[in-house]
């Protein structure tokens, strides 16, 4: 079963394309995650593996790339799901863009359940932290 979960337009201070820069290379990540959440980080530029306390390994592929517009990321490795997910960025004006989050999950509606209200927060405060970054 596939959930979509998706954040609200945030506004950015910064181009399309510095944003695109800093998402589109997972060695940007490296400030950008807090220490305190997550564990053993290992990136290169188009993929990124780290552990998350209570919920175990993760691995994320950058899959798809427009310069100033999209980055489309997806699981790599082994995880309890598969996913996909994507940042949209347009620019409106210059140093402001919109910025959108989406994840899309293929949970069962158990895993729905469980986890759904915390996937949700997830893409909320990443939205959030990519528009403030």
């Amino acid at each position: 079963m596939e959930s979509t979960y998706e954040s609200k337009i945030k506004v950015a201070l910064n181009s399309a394309n510095v944003i695109y820069e800093r998402l589109s290379n997972f060695n940007n990540f490296v400030g950008m995650i807090p220490s305190d959440k997550i564990s053993n980080l290992q990136c290169t530029a188009d993929t990124c593996h780290f552990t998350v306390d209570k919920i175990g390994d993760v691995g994320l592929r950058i899959i798809d790339k427009e310069p100033g517009a999209l980055v489309k990321y997806t699981a790599d490795g082994a995880t309890r799901f598969n996913f996909y997910l994507w940042v949209q960025m347009k620019e409106v004006a210059p140093y402001e863009s919109r910025i959108k989050v989406t994840l899309k999950a293929d949970i069962n509606a158990m895993m729905k359940m469980m986890f759904g209200k915390q996937l949700q927060k997830f893409v909320d405060t990443l939205a959030e932290g990519i528009a403030k970054a």
